[in-house]
């Protein structure tokens, strides 16, 4: 494999661990658990796996050092440090014996259901240590929720003789991961499964977790970009960018990438649901900061946009939770299957209610047609399909045109327009997520040694240097609640979004009145990997803010 000068001298990078796992451990058990919400239906579900303790690893003087084999997934969307998982995952099985194996299914849960698999080797995994991506082994989206799926997967797990499964994956992939754990417990299989927090959203963390992994350089490769861009248009002072950042179901990247780069708008998803903001609003807004730089001769600014703000317009949310509803099968929970799009277009108008109809007709005809069509692959309307960024601005230039009309404002106002998604899910991960993944990894290793399944592998204490770092698990029906999803109730785990009351959100919104007025650009630039440690090794904005640090 041809690699790049960069490549290769991260190759050469020894992740640091937490001291407790630098040498034996022993499991040192809390009280029992519930769920946060819905406990008696989740007790009732997962009778199991439910009711653990969390679980933390302190040093011993020897551990079971029996040799085991563990099949590892990455299931979901790519994100910063997946590699490092694996490589944590694999130094530590080998840590225990070298005797022990590391299998990883191919593209997703989808090669435990159909046995396509690769045994790792030291080549092998040295060739991705540090890297981004998850092409060691690839990812899928294929869920794990049927009974036949299972007992496919169990046909290579006793095959290969695996002790354990470790699925790597956001709220939806670990929540197949519990329900798996569940059944082969029930079942009495004797085969553990072990979660890992995954997603660069950053909506997969609780008070156990405290942030998911890829989220730091995710935020950090945006920030230079739109960094980039605030240089820009500092420079040309001619254009306003309307810069849209992932983030379907929270809003943590946008408010991370504004803390970094301090734009003159950032606009907060749960915050417009918590004020029961119309889009109308939502542009009023934009174009009253529009306007009030043009009183000072400044044409130009930046506006960042979560992903799935449209989702969290109240009206629009509830247009989007009966389209949901409508479009999918209550026989089989799948989405209903049309001859055309004229005739998929024709059920939703005649299916929903007025109100939801007159909404809906309000929209333009392209956002119309795509939330009435386009799904991905649970069901959903696609809401990362609509280009929020370029209707926002089309709605801001038609507001500033009636206020110029009446004499409200006399500026110029000209739109460029931008996605940040892909560029930032498979980015070399800075030093914190190859330090965190890879004590994510080392650490189910242990969880595994120690008989645990059904646990969430968790790294705490991230804002003090990593020798200090806390390792050890939380059971995944501890954070889970009931959820209505494509028409039915479901056991899922409970999604973090942007807290109003916490400390990120309130120290951005005692700065927001004056980034917007002011030209007060912050330029990140690019991660750095060698340096100063308050250059290099620094967690994210918002949990250094949330640590009080």
């Amino acid at each position: 494999m041809e690699k790049s000068a960069l490549q290769m001298a991260r190759a050469a990078y020894q992740p640091k661990l937490p001291k407790a796992l630098q040498g034996p451990v022993q499991a040192k058990e809390g009280a029992a658990t519930q769920s946060v919400g819905n406990q008696e239906e989740i007790k009732a579900l997962f009778p199991n796996t439910y009711g653990m303790p969390v679980v933390e690893f302190v040093p011993a003087e020897s551990e079971n050092n029996k040799a085991i084999n563990v099949g590892i997934i990455l299931s979901g969307g790519q994100a910063p440090g997946g590699h490092n998982v694996v490589s944590g995952l694999y130094d530590g099985v080998k840590s225990l014996n070298k005797e022990s194996k590391l299998y990883g299914f191919l593209m997703g849960p989808g090669g435990l259901v159909d046995h396509k698999y690769i045994e790792f080797t030291d080549e092998y995994i040295d060739e991705y240590r540090n890297t981004g991506g998850f092409d060691i082994i690839g990812s899928g989206r294929t869920k794990l929720e049927k009974e036949s799926q299972f007992e496919s997967g169990m046909e290579i797990i006793r095959k290969l003789g695996i002790n354990a499964i470790v699925i790597i994956g956001g709220d939806d992939s670990n929540t197949n991961a519990c329900v798996l754990a569940e059944y082969y417990a029930a079942k009495q299989y004797g085969v553990q499964v072990i979660g890992c927090p995954k997603t660069i959203d950053g909506d997969l963390k609780n008070e156990q977790i405290e942030t998911s992994f890829g989220f730091d350089t995710a935020c950090k490769t945006y920030s230079e970009l739109i960094g980039n861009i605030q240089r820009d248009c500092n420079s040309a002072r001619k254009y306003w960018h309307f810069i849209k950042v992932m983030g379907r179901s929270a809003s943590h990247i946008a408010l991370e990438c504004a803390l970094q780069c301090q734009p003159n708008v950032c606009l907060v998803s749960e915050e417009v649901e918590a004020k029961q903001m119309s889009l109308d609003d939502v542009v009023a807004y934009i174009a009253k900061a529009v306007a009030d730089r043009a009183a000072d001769g400044n044409n130009f600014g930046t506006v960042v946009i979560p992903e799935g703000l449209i989702e969290f317009i109240p009206a629009i949310k509830k247009l989007i939770a009966q389209l949901n509803e409508v479009l999918t099968d209550p026989a089989t929970g799948e989405s209903r299957v049309f001859g055309s799009a004229e005739e998929q277009i024709d059920f939703v108008l005649n299916n929903i209610t007025s109100d939801n109809k007159a909404v809906l007709e309000s929209l333009p005809a392209d956002v119309k047609r795509q939330l009435c069509l386009d799904r991905d692959p649970h069901g959903n309307v696609q809401v990362s399909l609509i280009e929020t960024e370029k209707l926002l601005s089309a709605m801001v230039a038609k507001k500033l045109g009636e206020w110029k009309a009446a004499g409200k404002y006399n500026g110029k106002f000209s739109a460029q327009h931008h996605f940040f998604g892909y560029e930032g899910r498979c980015a070399a991960p800075s030093n914190y997520d190859a330090d965190y993944c890879y004590s994510l990894g080392y650490n189910a290793s242990r969880l595994i040694s120690n008989g645990k399944t059904g646990y969430m592998s968790v790294i705490k204490n991230t804002t003090a240097p990593a020798a200090e770092w806390i390792a050890g698990g939380v059971p995944i029906t501890m954070m889970m609640n009931i959820e209505r999803r494509n028409g039915a109730n479901k056991p899922v785990i409970r999604k973090a979004l942007v807290e109003l009351e916490g400390a990120p959100f309130k120290y951005f919104a005692s700065k927001r009145e004056e980034w917007a007025k002011q030209t007060c650009y912050v330029y990140p630039g690019p991660i750095q990997y060698w340096g100063p440690t308050e250059v290099c090794d620094q967690c994210t904005r918002t949990l250094a803010l949330e640590q009080g640090k």
